[in-house]
């Protein structure tokens, strides 16, 4: 019966019998054309019409169930339709003990690992194998995305047509903590805080370059990849990278004289340099690029890493970009401002008039409390300051119905947890329809109260912790569908964004998307563009 109730669940029907076996009505007319005389071969012909109706309708009913995977004669941008027939699909990145993992696929729009008549149990992208895949960098527009794994330092190239990986275009340190690929796929980046050193792929040379930068832990870069920014731990410093002309400068050495580089390799006709860029710089630890290509917002964490003072820092995108050459070993300040961010920050998204800005201040007990803060554009001043989960913030994304979303990890030794609040992971705002936007409410998903025999998790892990589920390590928003897919404590859950009239984030029942291992990365493989993540 499990086939048949997971298609009534997914497709709204009621269950049809089986194609071997005869209804009641279908033995019961036969019996009686039998009884009434009417010959052995009047009998095989009645019984032959009535099986060959039935089978008629029961082939019926699998057509409609078949119509659930039927795709418009001109999909959007022309896109094939993948193997498995889903026109909705999300990615997860699951390990089973961290030397052995997958990537996986769910029906997004049903909620399902199957397919609705339950004769395909799961469906999974093919060749795939490392053992940790917990970076996916989804690029739905282009079709395809790079999954990292940090058990073996690959960096895969995933099809999305085909549903299948193409292997390995790079393979970085082992444990790096930063990679980073744009839209154009002319350069992988790799931040390997282990070695000292940021590698570069360069996919128009075919070749790999390696500048040593002690301690860089974080690399950024635009769309266009054009520009390359590093970020070094416990430091002030901030590095981009330029690309020299072979013939400019003969030796490695008179390279960093000549532009005041920290480095440039290789050693005989250097191609790339790493060159320190000025500007008011406290603990610097993310780069949000403007929507309009002008501006590059420095996340400069402050006390949550150890510095001093929170904040952002604007600078120029022009004068960062790989073709400019430095002059003299003396840069140009492209700083614009900075706005110091009392609130905290480690991560930013804009809707264009407004950045939304996540982190952590700390607190006179000597524990840290999240908040999410906002910016206006125009003026470069914070208008407004609200309470979000605590936790190291790395997720933001906005989402169906006006809603905002906001992920982190470690959530657990924070203010929250001290004071008996809900110490959970992810964070729901509502924002109005004007512009700019303003913030309506926040409330913390899901919707518990520690100690409470009622208020609990709907959906524990396996942990069977019914406060907490734990980090939130993967989120993505399934475009028009009204919910977004996390990977939350290791496991996937999803949450409607249609929200109560208080703002608190209904989930939907995850029953049919567990996995088996740790989810750890989640992607939404067919949005409409690269914003979904």
């Amino acid at each position: 019966m499990k086939n048949r109730n997971l298609f009534v669940r997914a497709v709204g029907v009621q269950p049809f019998p089986s194609p071997s076996q005869e209804s009641p009505s279908i033995q019961s007319s036969c019996s009686a054309q039998k009884s009434s005389g009417g010959g052995i071969f009047g009998f095989r012909l009645l019984c032959g019409l009535l099986l060959a109706v039935s089978s008629l309708a029961l082939s019926s009913c699998h057509s409609a169930a078949y119509y659930y995977y039927k795709f418009p004669e001109y999909n959007y941008a022309g896109r094939p339709v993948p193997p498995s027939k889903l026109a909705q699909r999300v990615m997860i990145g699951v390990s089973a003990n961290g030397s052995s993992g997958s990537l996986q696929i769910v029906d997004a729009s049903r909620d399902i690992r199957s397919n609705v008549e339950d004769t395909i149990p799961f469906y999974s992208i093919g060749g795939y194998s490392s053992g940790y895949p917990g970076t996916i960098m989804n690029f739905p527009s282009e079709m395809r995305g790079y999954v990292y794994s940090n058990s073996d330092g690959t960096l895969s190239s995933i099809n999305y047509s085909s549903e299948t990986s193409s292997g390995s275009v790079g393979t970085f340190q082992s444990g790096s903590s930063a990679v980073a690929v744009s839209p154009t796929f002319e350069h992988y980046y790799g931040a390997e805080e282990a070695a000292g050193v940021l590698e570069i792929v360069d996919n128009l040379t075919g070749q790999s370059y390696v500048l040593n930068l002690p301690n860089v832990f974080k690399v950024i870069v635009n769309k266009g990849d054009t520009v390359a920014l590093a970020m070094v731990r416990n430091s002030n410093v901030l590095y981009r990278v330029f690309k020299l002309n072979q013939s400019q400068y003969p030796t490695q050495q008179a390279a960093i004289t000549a532009t005041g580089s920290a480095d440039c390799e290789p050693n005989l006709l250097p191609v790339y340099c790493a060159v320190s860029v000025p500007g008011t710089y406290d603990e610097p630890s993310g780069v949000y690029f403007s929507l309009d290509g002008t501006t590059a917002y420095v996340l400069n964490c402050g006390p949550e890493c150890g510095g001093k003072t929170a904040s952002v820092t604007l600078l120029q995108q022009g004068p960062l970009n790989e073709n400019v050459i430095p002059s003299s070993p003396v840069q140009p300040n492209p700083q614009i401002a900075n706005v110091p961010v009392p609130g905290g920050v480690t991560d930013a998204l804009s809707d264009g008039t407004t950045l939304y800005l996540a982190g952590q201040q700390l607190q006179p007990d000597g524990l840290f409390a999240g908040f999410l803060s906002t910016m206006n554009q125009a003026a470069n001043t914070i208008t407004g300051k609200y309470s979000i989960s605590d936790g190291t913030h790395s997720k933001l994304l906005f989402a169906d119905n006006n809603t905002l979303w906001i992920g982190s990890q470690f959530c657990a030794t924070g203010e929250r947890a001290k004071l008996g609040q809900n110490y959970n992971c992810l964070t729901v705002a509502q924002l109005s329809t004007t512009t700019p936007a303003q913030v309506l409410s926040v409330q913390i998903a899901p919707n518990v109260t520690p100690g409470s025999p009622t208020a609990v998790v709907p959906y524990p892990n396996q942990n069977d912790n019914q406060y907490y589920y734990g980090s939130l390590t993967g989120l993505c928003w399934v475009q028009n569908f009204n919910k977004v897919y996390t990977a939350y404590g290791g496991q996937v859950h999803v949450f409607s964004t249609v929200l109560s009239a208080t703002g608190i984030a209904t989930e939907i029942d995850n029953e049919y998307v567990t996995v088996q291992g740790t989810a750890l990365d989640v992607a939404y493989m067919d949005a409409l563009t690269d914003d979904a993540n």
